[in-house]
């Protein structure tokens, strides 16, 4: 039992695990409030469906999207700051190589790819990246659209209130694109699901 309790080690600190699943519910909550939100005034040729929504209606989905939003500004400050300070982001997705990244989306595709726990290959650091800026990109211009008066300079960078309206919907379409691969890889890699409860995984041989 030592033995074994020896090779074990700890690949995701608690504050990291405790941020990641905050953020995930706040994302959760903010999507699905943020689809009813957009059903209220659509600006593409659909509407989500109603089942798939949150809020039941306009205000009530704007209640649980601002709820969502405090939640997220707040804990992803918190995660950004223990990144950077910790050396968290250095370590773990840093550098950065699109060549890489495409070389191993290709090693993926043939099943080639391997998975080591607590350490990111090229493709999955740029997707970690990638969905921190949409994250940051969805903050602003759901402030921009928030208080366009009061953050008029913000709503004039995003190109004015409409335009700010597609880049929030565009921000959080590439955050579900991201949740949309991240979960089925974290179901489908044997061993990738697991140390986001427990924190620990097996040392390697």
């Amino acid at each position: 039992m030592v033995y074994g309790a020896d090779r074990a080690k700890t690949i995701h600190p608690l504050f990291v695990r405790v941020t990641h699943w905050l953020n995930a519910l706040a994302i959760f909550i903010m999507v699905l409030s943020g689809w009813r939100i957009y059903d209220a005034a659509p600006f593409f040729g659909f509407e989500f469906p109603k089942d798939a929504t949150l809020g039941g209606w306009l205000a009530g989905a704007l209640a649980w999207h601002f709820a969502g939003m405090w939640l997220l500004a707040v804990n992803g400050m918190a995660y950004l700051a223990y990144g950077v300070v910790s050396g968290h982001f250095r370590k773990r997705f840093l550098p950065i190589s699109i060549k890489e990244a495409l070389a191993d989306v290709v090693r993926a595709r043939r099943g080639r790819l391997d998975h080591a726990p607590g350490r990111y290959n090229a493709a999955q650091r740029l997707l970690y990246v990638g969905v921190i800026l949409a994250v940051i990109v969805a903050i602003l211009s759901g402030l921009a659209i928030w208080k366009p008066v009061q953050l008029q300079e913000l709503t004039a960078v995003m190109g004015g209130y409409e335009a700010a309206r597609r880049v929030h919907f565009f921000a959080m379409a590439a955050i579900v694109a991201f949740l949309v691969v991240h979960i089925a890889l974290a179901l489908t890699v044997k061993g990738a699901l697991t140390p986001m409860f427990t924190g620990r995984a097996e040392a390697s041989q």
